[in-house]
């Protein structure tokens, strides 16, 4: 199996537009986040997409993505679902509706905010397309099979709703995170590579975990690497590197890791 970091960075973005601090004016390809998105490349070579941000096209072109099988969404912020009109080019190829897995509160979200994809008496005109997307609401701790592989569904407190992450093999993948409440890092138990969010270092923030309570979460889980992600322009990803214990390390766009899902 193997995960493709698209985007690693917040709702803004980095570099943030308008501002001139030391990561948004950085020459380090490292300090430049798209915003949140991921590739969970499957044994079986089928690729599940995690979420659908507002940079979805450019960030496939970037890594050579030619397609994808499923779509799980985390929750429905806007910069984790505003580029679902790039799915559009998947499923106008295969005429066949891609699954995608959703919270129950966002996958109603969902049906409203975007209608005209999940409405079937809406049709595009004739010579025009549109995403063909077939939804499923999650539960937490729910059992998924999605393309013919064990996803456990983990929803997390995010503010005053829950993102969903969710546990693959030896693969745990957290984002849009305040806390890890006590079930959530059972089930992570035993993953080799763990996935987490972290804004900055110090101030406390209502709805993502800082740079420390991540390592700290990281630290109760024991995955043997935690990739930190959700990133924002208060940190750099050299500094970072730098400072972090052995074990945790920033993640960046377009970095690929390979998990022995054995």
């Amino acid at each position: 199996m193997k995960l493709t970091f698209l985007g690693t960075g917040t709702s803004f973005g980095v570099p943030v537009v308008g501002c001139h601090c030391a990561t948004c004016t950085s020459r380090d390809p490292r300090d430049h986040r798209t915003r949140h998105g991921a590739l969970v490349t499957l044994r079986s070579g089928r690729r599940v997409l995690i979420d659908t941000p507002p940079e979805l096209r450019l960030q496939l072109l970037r890594e050579g993505v030619d397609g994808v099988d499923a779509v799980w969404y985390t929750h429905c912020h806007a910069d984790h679902v505003h580029g679902i009109d790039d799915l559009r080019v998947f499923t106008s190829r295969c005429a066949r509706p891609l699954p995608t897995y959703a919270p129950g509160p966002c996958a109603a979200a969902l049906l409203g905010r975007f209608a005209y994809v999940f409405d079937e008496t809406v049709q595009p005109p004739e010579g025009t397309t549109k995403p063909l997307l077939e939804l499923h609401a999650l539960e937490h701790a729910e059992q998924v099979d999605v393309l013919g592989t064990t996803f456990l569904a983990l929803a997390v407190p995010h503010g005053p709703i829950h993102a969903f992450g969710f546990r693959v093999g030896r693969l745990g993948y957290i984002t849009d995170a305040k806390s890890l409440p006590g079930g959530i890092v059972e089930a992570l138990r035993g993953v080799d590579v763990l996935v987490l969010n972290a804004l900055w270092h110090g101030e406390s923030h209502p709805t993502h975990l800082t740079v420390e309570e991540a390592v700290e979460a990281a630290r109760t889980v024991g995955a043997a690497h935690t990739y930190l992600t959700h990133l924002t322009h208060r940190v750099r990803h050299a500094d970072l590197l730098r400072e972090l214990p052995r074990g945790i390390q920033p993640a960046h766009d377009g970095l690929t890791i390979a998990i022995d899902d054995e």
